[in-house]
């Protein structure tokens, strides 16, 4: 059985898909673009605020589920540019301090609303 998670407080699907799925005790959360969820503005074109607002966009999902940033065992970070992969990974850094996630990083062709990063995690209860 699956339980589909949303919130006002994160970009809405811009597409047919959840922000996020619950299953089995795990959440799902799609990719999640640095959109700011008030005004459907992207983040400045600068990989670390992108970076931030990306991981902003996560946390107020996993909020809606009563959950928080330590509660996600993996993230998938996709980049437009591994070029800037030591910028991303200083501020990814700043909100996964202890215990951080497994994470993998792949560079893509391109990203939606050509956006620099976008994070796809998955959550434990």
């Amino acid at each position: 059985m699956k339980k589909i998670v949303s919130t006002k407080n994160a970009p809405a699907a811009i597409g047919p898909y959840s922000q996020a799925v619950e299953a089995g005790g795990l959440i799902f959360i799609s990719g999640q673009l640095p959109i700011d969820p008030a005004t459907g503005t992207m983040a400045p074109a600068e990989i670390k605020a992108q970076t931030e607002a990306v991981i902003k966009n996560l946390e107020a999902i996993l909020k809606a589920e009563g959950l928080a940033l330590e509660n996600i065992v993996k993230t998938t970070v996709f980049m437009a540019d591994l070029g800037q992969f030591a910028q991303m990974n200083e501020t990814y850094g700043k909100f996964f301090i202890k215990d951080p996630p497994a994470r993998a990083t792949i560079e893509v062709k391109a990203l939606p609303k050509a956006a620099l990063v976008e994070i796809e995690a998955i959550a434990a209860r």
